[in-house]
C-alpha cells in the first residue's frame, strides 16, 4: 500500500508541474511580463534586401544583392514582372544572397525584385532598387582570318552567330592583317564601332554608350580590349580579343537580340511599390 500512495504521490507531482508548464505556456502567450523564459511570436519581418543588381546572359539573368544581417533569416523571394510597377510573379527562392534565372527568352525584357523572410515566415517589402534585364546570345572562342589569306573567313554575322565571307551582305565587321597588324573593318558605313579598352572578360562591358563611335572605316585591334559595334540595322553586339595569332584572332562575342536596346546591365528606380501577384 505504500508503494501505491508513493506512485501516487510521484503522478501528482508530475501533473502539477505539466500543469504549471502549460499555465506558463498560456500566460506568456498572452503577454506575460515576468516569465523570462516563455516564448512569444515573431512578428516583426526582415529588413528590405539593398543593391540588387543584375548580369545579362544567354538565356539567363544573375542576380546579386546585399546579404541581411538577421540571425532568424530563412533566404530570398525573388519576383519578375513585365513592367516596372505592374504585377510581379514569385519565380523562385534561394537562400544565399544570389540567383539565377533560368526561365527567360533572349531580346525579352524582365523586371525583378528581391524579399526577405525569415524562419517564422515574416516576409519584407520588396526591394526599392529593382533590376530590368534583357537576356541575349553570347559565344566564345570565334574565330576570323586576315582576308588577304582566307577571305571566306575573315567576316562575321553578329545576328547568325557565324563566320561569313568578308563580302557577305550580312556581315557587320571583316578582319584585315597589314604589315602583321590586324584591323578590324565595319562592314557598310551605316555600322559603327568602338574601343573600349583592355579588360579581363567580355562582362565588363555592361551596354553601348551613346558617344566614342570611330569616324574611320576600320579600328587597331589588340589583344586583350574590348569592342562594341552598333550594326546598321538598329543592334549591339560586343566581341573580346582573346588571342591574337599572325593571321587570325580569337574573340568572344555577345549580340543583343532586342532592337535599339544597347542596355545589359542597369539599376533603375521605382516610382512605386509593385504589387505581388501570387497566381
Amino acid at each position: 500500500m505504500e508503494h501505491v500512495n508513493e506512485y501516487k504521490g510521484e503522478e501528482k507531482m508530475i501533473r502539477q508541474r505539466l500543469a504549471t508548464l502549460i499555465l506558463g505556456g498560456l500566460v506568456c502567450m498572452t503577454g506575460c511580463e515576468e516569465e523570462s523564459n516563455c516564448y512569444r511570436p515573431d512578428y516583426s519581418p526582415p529588413a528590405v534586401p539593398r543593391g540588387v543588381t543584375s548580369v545579362t546572359g544567354d538565356r539567363e539573368v544573375y542576380l546579386f544583392w546585399y546579404p541581411n544581417a538577421e540571425y532568424d533569416l530563412a533566404g530570398y523571394n525573388v519576383y519578375v514582372g513585365d513592367e516596372p510597377d505592374g504585377y510581379y510573379m514569385l519565380v523562385g527562392s534561394t537562400p544565399s544572397a544570389n540567383f539565377v534565372d533560368h526561365d527567360v527568352i533572349n531580346g525579352r525584357t524582365y523586371y525583378y525584385a528581391v524579399s526577405a523572410y525569415d524562419e517564422d515566415g515574416n516576409e519584407s517589402e520588396l526591394s526599392y532598387d529593382m533590376v530590368f534585364d534583357t537576356p541575349r546570345p553570347e559565344g566564345w572562342g570565334a574565330k576570323l582570318w586576315n582576308l588577304h589569306t582566307f577571305p571566306n573567313d575573315a567576316g562575321y554575322d553578329f545576328a547568325a552567330h557565324r563566320v561569313v565571307p568578308y563580302s557577305d551582305m550580312q556581315s557587320d565587321i571583316w578582319l584585315e592583317f597589314d604589315d602583321g597588324i590586324p584591323f578590324i573593318w565595319r562592314a557598310n558605313r551605316a555600322t559603327d564601332i568602338q574601343d573600349y579598352g583592355y579588360m579581363s572578360s567580355i562582362d565588363e562591358i555592361n551596354y553601348a554608350p551613346e558617344s566614342g563611335w570611330i569616324q574611320m572605316d576600320w579600328l587597331e585591334l589588340v589583344s586583350g580590349h574590348g569592342y562594341i559595334v552598333w550594326t546598321d540595322d538598329n543592334h549591339f553586339a560586343k566581341f573580346h580579343v582573346t588571342y591574337v595569332g599572325e593571321n587570325s584572332i580569337t574573340f568572344d562575342w555577345a549580340y543583343q537580340v532586342d532592337p535599339g536596346n544597347p542596355e545589359l546591365k542597369l539599376i533603375m528606380k521605382r516610382s512605386q511599390d509593385p504589387t505581388v501577384h501570387s497566381e
